[in-house]
């Protein structure tokens, strides 16, 4: 075996580790816990309702991260029952838009399209398909000449000009970090995650609750800006979400002596807080504007409460955060099944997701759709039960 051989062989390993493994981002999750599963699996029930719903994969749609959440989730659950068709059914909507050179059919102009980078990742350690790593090469060279603010926080989009979204963390950083730990390319992209965090964080976080808000535009230009803070006004739920997974995704693969881990550990820490404070005592699910819980017009949201859900329970996980809120974790997860439904064709549904969602005022994000069986919460709750459903809630 040539030196480069062993050591591309050396990377699939590893990135078969951090694939698959227990520790790893995308392992079988909680298996320190040796708790029994509960009697639905409700991944199980919720995947095979969508399969039927499109059986082929390439009709799920276009390129683009709220399909590829869901099928990120169907990933976590094909690690854990090994059953192929799953894997061909996520290769098949990637196939549709990656062609054999390696050639996404959608120009890398926007955070949202990088999401589905992980996909790649995940396709070329189960493949070896030179064609996936080409084009997770491809998401990877954007960020060398992606938008910046002055400070140097990424656009949320080219067409969002000086604008950062929440949003727009677990779009991208997760991505990056495990490019970087399966390409050599580990410096660059956990020193360049920490940074984005920490930009967004400078500008969005809010103390004072514990929260952050949606977006900040350094132009100043969008009329939903403070004049002066230039960040919007509202906490909306699924922002924060987002943002709270990203921190997540990324310290798992960080080293633990990098120098700015501590930083995001405390953003974790603060974000674990105002979860425990702003859930809702009687379901355990979390607001569409999550510090308004007394107004009429709110209404509890699924996809961030799973994302809330999966973030404490991970963080518990990993000692980030106090045992302690494995109670908050618990009574969140318990409160998403209550969203849970089956038909009488034996279908699974879920309800009360809100449909994607751009910037805007109080009643902007309370008239929101909500949804049934939206990607958004598809994908969430996959995440989330996968980490809870041997959890012992």
């Amino acid at each position: 075996m040539s030196h480069s051989t062993r050591r591309e062989a050396l990377r699939l390993m590893a990135a078969a580790s951090l694939l698959g493994g227990n520790k790893g981002w995308a392992g079988v999750l909680l298996s320190e816990k040796k708790v029994a599963a509960p009697a639905i699996d409700w991944s199980k029930g919720m995947i095979e309702t969508t399969m039927h719903r499109t059986p082929e994969g390439p009709d799920l749609g276009a390129w683009g991260y709220a399909v590829s959440l869901y099928l990120y989730g169907q990933y976590l659950f094909y690690k854990r029952t090994g059953e192929r068709k799953h894997l061909d059914y996520i290769q098949s909507w990637v196939d549709r838009h990656v062609n054999e050179d390696g050639v996404i059919d959608r120009s890398i102009t926007a955070l949202d399209y990088m999401l589905p980078g992980n996909l790649l990742l995940v396709l070329y350690t189960e493949t070896k398909q030179a064609k996936y790593k080409t084009a997770a090469d491809t998401i990877r060279r954007t960020f060398d000449t992606y938008p910046r603010t002055e400070d140097g926080g990424f656009w949320h989009a080219y067409s969002r000009q000086h604008q950062l979204w929440l949003d727009g963390m677990f779009m991208s950083m997760p991505f990056l970090v495990r490019y970087g730990q399966m390409f050599d390319d580990h410096k660059y992209t956990c020193d360049e995650a920490a940074k984005q965090l920490l930009i967004y964080a400078k500008h969005l976080n809010d103390p004072a609750s514990g929260l952050m808000f949606h977006a900040y535009d350094e132009s100043g230009a969008q009329k939903w800006t403070d004049p002066v803070t230039r960040h919007s006004a509202i906490f909306w739920c699924r922002a924060i979400g987002w943002f709270g997974m990203a921190l997540i995704e990324v310290l798992e693969v960080m080293p633990h002596s990098h120098s700015q881990r501590n930083d995001l550990l405390k953003l974790v820490r603060q974000l674990a807080a105002a979860y425990e404070r702003y859930q809702d005592p009687a379901t355990g699910l979390w607001y569409q504007v999550v510090d308004k819980s007394s107004d009429p017009n709110n209404w509890l949201e699924t996809s961030s409460s799973s994302m809330y859900t999966y973030t404490l329970s991970r963080a518990v996980q990993r000692g980030y955060i106090a045992k302690k809120y494995d109670h908050v974790a618990c009574k969140g997860y318990r409160g998403v099944l209550t969203q849970l439904s089956r038909d009488e064709e034996g279908l699974v549904h879920i309800a009360n997701i809100c449909e994607g969602t751009n910037v805007g005022d109080l009643e902007y994000y309370y008239a929101r759709q909500r949804k049934l069986d939206d990607f958004h919460g598809l994908g969430s709750f996959l995440i989330m039960n996968e980490q809870m459903r041997t959890a012992g809630c």
